[in-house]
């Protein structure tokens, strides 16, 4: 097989791959998913077809830019050969200098166009052939033709000094431009290199100045050279000559929505990939994020052509379509799971027979498996059936959840998920009319002019992905902030409750502790006091007591009942304010017995322990202390003492009377009680004596008492 065999055949199964690309579009809804602010499909329409007529209307009266919607056509018949000579002389040619042009004698003359006026007749721009009208050309006829659209520049006024074409889009084979010349017909541009894009990107000519020169009432003769497969559909919209400042506008603008608009958006789509991804991360219990940037991947694929330009060997571009084609469907599909995993619905065994057939269709429609023209053909009907499955799915599905919740016993609130579900719906029906809109203008059926919309779908992506967000979002802050309300009420409705349950826990507490008050004034009176005026008495009356003995009894009592009031005053937990109210009761009394009082008390920590009827046992102890002393030591001298010594005090009671043997003493009863009191503070009580040497009574009180008081063992307390 030749080289222009090779070429042609390329050529053709390209036309026919280009078609078949977007036969899908208008039945899968590929984008699928989210909601854009954009105009009707029929404004982007007439906003893509008219631009330019818009710009017309704004351009000053003394514009130069002349749009052709007619020119003067021939026709030629060429083989294989001829296409081959023609694309070999353009490529031989230095067609990039403004200011010159190459010889005529260049190209070859049976590939020039027709010199005979009769080979020539007027055609309508746009010039369009569709699909179905090329499948029924004659077989016999050569297998390409050369069509030649000849037209003339002659502006009205000042001819500008750079003159440019430009076209909205062209499909074709590889397009060139002709300038006549006094030497004849010179081309002065060739799209060979940009003529597998020429069917979504603008023509964009310049005309070298020297070619401008010519007598301006003479005009100027352009032809544009079309070549195309003879049973294959071409499209030849209508031509703008003018100026190359103002023309430049125009293409500027179509490249925009063409080309930039499409990238920058598709990149975008790519960048909410990576949040989606950066989510799903954080949240891996959310898979409808991770299906997003998925999605978003095999958007990419799907728009790799719009970033990379196509590969040139017939293989190369076989792999190249057949990836973006099996991308579109891997785009349907998780544009479906992730809809359901959104809305929060599953459908295991409908989900696991999409995912074996898109895997089937993928591997099947491999380009070594069929014919290149049969591949995309079988691609593109089973993202047909896909596409129209999830569509008519998820619509059936929109409109029985919002039944089910309308029907539902709380119909005031919808179906998780059903606002997202709803609005990615929409967006299924809108990516429809958007590929129905590119089906009709690739294959030629009207509209040859317009954009191609279905790149647009990107945006509606990215817009309804930021709605489910935004709905996700502002759903969690509103579960919150109703969380948080519930929660402050239920709060406030429980500190009421318990405040009132404290007040009565105090109320309950404080009758307790006087209760517990009165029963320990009591038995306090009871065995000290009232014991002590009842043996009284009783001696009183057998007549064994004297008065004498009966005034020391009573002077007893009443020191016993100065004790009892005293422990009932507030001390604040302060040892030293609680022996200071001692000294002043018991005073007067050690004077009155002959003994001087010498007070060696030092400042002593708080003992946070020190209640009431912990100072009471305290005071019993000092006075029974000194009542023994005064009672029984003969001694003139009595000396108490307080020291520190960290972890515990010590009170001291010493005097300088006769002493006593300690041994016999511990039979008594009174060392047993001064025990047993000291054991219910939680220290320890220790008397040192000796006949002759007087007698001192140490009490070790803890600073720190971890145990109620009596709980302490014998062991503990002597290690104080």
């Amino acid at each position: 097989m030749c080289r222009c065999d090779v070429a042609a055949i390329a050529q053709a199964q390209l036309a026919k791959y280009r078609q078949a690309l977007r036969v899908d579009a208008g039945l899968l809804g590929l984008v699928l998913f989210f909601c854009l602010s954009l105009a009707p499909a029929g404004s982007w329409a007439q906003m893509a077809s008219e631009p330019e007529s818009a710009a017309a209307s704004l351009a000053p009266a003394a514009s130069t830019a002349l749009r052709h919607q007619a020119a003067e056509l021939a026709v030629s018949q060429w083989s294989c050969g001829d296409l081959e000579a023609w694309r070999g002389a353009l490529r031989r040619m230095d067609l990039g200098s403004a200011n010159a042009h190459p010889r005529a004698s260049s190209l070859p003359a049976h590939l020039l166009p027709p010199e005979k006026r009769e080979a020539w007749s007027s055609v309508p721009l746009p010039d369009v052939r569709a699909a179905s009208e090329g499948r029924n050309a004659d077989a016999s006829a050569a297998p390409y033709q050369m069509r030649w659209y000849r037209l003339r520049y002659a502006p009205d006024g000042t001819w500008p000094t750079s003159v440019a074409l430009y076209m909205p889009r062209l499909v074709g084979l590889a397009a060139a431009v002709l300038v006549r010349t006094e030497e004849g017909w010179q081309p002065v541009f060739d799209n060979q290199a940009g003529a597998r894009e020429q069917w979504v990107r603008p023509l964009w000519a310049l005309i070298p100045s020297a070619l401008t020169d010519t007598p301006k009432d003479q005009g100027l003769d352009i032809v544009l050279a079309v070549p195309v497969a003879a049973d294959e559909p071409y499209s030849v919209p209508t031509v703008w000559l003018g100026a190359k400042e103002e023309l430049e506008a125009k293409q500027g603008r179509r490249w925009t929505l063409q080309i930039a608009v499409p990238q920058a958006t598709g990149l975008l789509l790519v960048v909410l990939g990576f949040f989606s991804l950066s989510l799903w991360l954080r949240r891996r219990d959310e898979p409808a994020y991770l299906l997003f940037a998925l999605l978003t991947l095999a958007w990419l694929l799907r728009n790799l052509h719009y970033y990379l330009a196509t590969p040139r060997t017939p293989l190369g571009e076989g792999w190249f379509w057949w990836m973006s084609n099996a991308a579109l469907s891997w785009v349907m599909l998780l544009t479906f799971m992730f809809a359901l995993r959104y809305a929060q619905r599953r459908f295991k065994q409908m989900e696991r027979g999409m995912v074996v057939f898109v895997v089937l269709s993928s591997v099947l429609t491999l380009p070594w498996w069929h014919q290149p023209i049969a591949a995309p053909v079988l691609q593109h009907s089973a993202n047909a059936v896909l596409g129209l499955v999830c569509t008519l799915f998820l619509l059936g599905l929109a409109v029985r959840g919002g039944r089910s919740a309308v029907n539902s016993e709380d119909g005031s609130r919808p179906l998780p998920g059903l606002t997202e579900l709803r609005v990615i719906a929409v967006s299924l029906v809108i990516c429809v009319v958007l590929g129905l809109h590119d089906l009709v203008l690739m294959a030629g059926w009207a509209w040859p002019e317009h954009l191609y919309l279905l790149p647009f779908a990107t945006l509606i992506s990215v817009a309804t992905f930021l709605y489910a967000v935004q709905r996700r979002y502002l759903g969690a802050l509103n579960e919150v902030e109703l969380l948080n309300t519930q929660l402050a009420e239920r709060l406030s409705q429980q500190s009421m409750e318990l405040k009132s349950q404290y007040e009565r826990l105090r109320e309950v507490e404080r009758q307790q502790a006087l209760l517990l008050e009165r029963q320990r004034l009591m038995q306090d009176m009871h065995d000290g006091l009232g014991s002590a005026l009842l043996s009284a008495m009783v001696a009183v009356e057998q007549g064994s007591m004297d008065q004498d003995k009966v005034v020391e009894v009573l002077r007893e009592c009443v020191d016993d009942l100065r004790l009892v009031i005293d422990s009932l005053e507030p001390v604040a937990h302060d040892l030293v304010a609680l022996l200071a109210t001692m000294r002043y009761r018991l005073g007067k009394r050690l004077q009155a017995g002959g003994l001087m009082l010498e007070w060696d008390v030092q400042d002593l920590p708080m003992l946070e322990w020190l209640e009431p009827p912990d100072a009471l046992h305290v005071l019993r102890l000092m006075q029974e202390a000194l009542s023994n002393v005064l009672k029984h030591a003969r001694a003139t001298r009595v000396r108490m003492v307080t020291r520190n010594h960290g972890h515990y005090v010590e009170i001291r009671v010493e005097d300088d009377g006769d002493g006593f043997d300690l041994a016999t003493a511990q039979r008594g009863r009174g060392l047993k009680s001064q025990q047993r009191r000291a054991q219910r503070l939680g220290g320890v009580v220790r008397i040192d004596s000796s006949p002759g040497q007087g007698t001192r009574l140490s009490l070790r009180l803890p600073v720190k008492r971890p145990q109620a008081p009596g709980q302490q063992g014998p062991a503990e307390s002597r290690t104080i």
